[in-house]
């Protein structure tokens, strides 16, 4: 393996140009090319960031020998395809989430990956946080006992407005999903791996609250802005806004999540509760940086992130002193230094989802949908 590995990223929008920052702050790394479909656009930010390369064509950013791993950072509809093509280019692969769009392209992508020596990651972050870690190693443990129920969700506000579109809510460019499959998928990512199970059955409500959208006639709209371009036109929406989703995982723990793109003031609200034999572990992902640890016979107690006070795997998720700040762009850059660091050291544990990982959450997915239109519990 050569000391200095080459990157790049496919695309240009908020998730692209988040891996694009980060890979700046990865040792012995070079973000080196960047893809769009405008190659003006691909080439000032080639210019802005200093990029080797910049390109309009993926092909020929794969027939670049240069370039060692390939972010896949492309709307959904495009993760299949650009996933297996960077898969039989012999490229390392990172890609956002979802995996593919339902679980059969997901199934062909992981026996493609594993049939490769490369590695190949899925976009699962939040798991990378140190006060996740630290309730990893917590409940890996057992200090407070074995899991009894598990519930949390994950809350946001941007589709709130029927005048609130974007191409995520377009099932040709998204999926048949969207609360679930681009929130929802994160949740459970996350609690699968705190608990070390897998979830096996579902049983899901989900809603559409505006069943209309005013899309707008000059832009597809981009996620997680308010944009008021004239005229619009009115589009019936498929996919639902939220939903709520019970869960059992495969030791008969049993809990339930809900997600929510239509809660006004809830941002980014990914949570979690887990409540335990002798204790309950609770975090949520807008105050990142602290842990509540319930008690019943003695105080609660707030542990705040300080790499003295932390486990060792979640110190090493701490790059700063206690009462220093950390939040969503340190947990991307721990993935990435985790994904890096298998490129390098093959041989290395490593906790970032893998395409295996991203295969059974789009199972997860696909039972849920399955579950919501049928009325039942699903096994995934």
């Amino acid at each position: 393996m050569k000391k200095m590995l080459r990157s790049a990223v496919i695309g240009t929008g908020f998730s692209a140009m988040a891996h694009l920052e980060t890979l700046k702050r990865i040792p012995g790394v070079e973000a080196a090319a960047i893809v769009s479909r405008s190659y003006e656009k691909a080439a000032s930010i080639a210019s802005e960031y200093r990029l080797a390369y910049a390109y309009s064509s993926v092909d020929d950013l794969l027939a670049n020998p240069e370039i060692d791993v390939i972010h896949n950072c492309t709307p959904n509809s495009l993760h299949y395809e650009l996933n297996k093509k960077i898969l039989l280019a012999g490229k390392h692969v990172l890609s956002e989430k979802p995996l593919a769009l339902n679980s059969e392209q997901s199934a062909e992508l992981l026996e493609i990956a594993k049939s490769s020596n490369l590695v190949h990651g899925v976009c699962f972050n939040y798991r990378h946080y140190p006060m996740v870690e630290e309730a990893r190693v917590r409940i890996t443990e057992q200090l407070s006992g074995k899991p009894n129920l598990i519930s949390g969700g994950y809350l946001q506000d941007w589709c709130l407005y029927d005048s609130d579109y974007s191409w995520r809510m377009d099932p040709e460019l998204n999926g048949q999903s969207r609360a679930i499959a681009d929130i929802g998928s994160h949740w459970c990512d996350t609690v699968q791996h705190l608990l070390g199970q897998r979830i096996t059955r579902v049983m899901a409500d989900l809603a559409i609250i505006h069943p209309t959208r005013k899309k707008p006639l000059e832009s597809a709209g981009s996620t997680f802005t308010n944009e008021s371009t004239q005229p619009i036109e009115s589009v019936k929406i498929e996919s639902e806004d939220a939903g709520n989703v019970l869960v059992q995982f495969e030791d008969g723990t049993k809990g339930m999540f809900n997600v929510s793109q239509v809660t006004a003031g809830k941002k980014n609200n990914l949570h979690f509760t887990i409540s335990l034999a002798d204790g309950t572990l609770e975090w949520d992902q807008e105050e990142p940086n602290r842990l509540w640890i319930g008690k019943r016979n003695e105080a609660n107690q707030l542990l705040m992130k300080d790499p003295a006070l932390l486990s060792n795997t979640a110190s090493d998720y701490a790059h700063f002193p206690g009462g220093h700040q950390e939040g969503w762009p340190d947990c991307l850059k721990n993935l990435m230094l985790s994904f890096y660091k298998k490129i390098k050291h093959l041989d290395q544990e490593s906790y970032f989802a893998t395409f295996e990982d991203g295969h059974y959450n789009m199972k997860i997915v696909d039972a849920i949908l399955r579950s919501n239109s049928e009325e039942r519990w699903m096994d995934v």
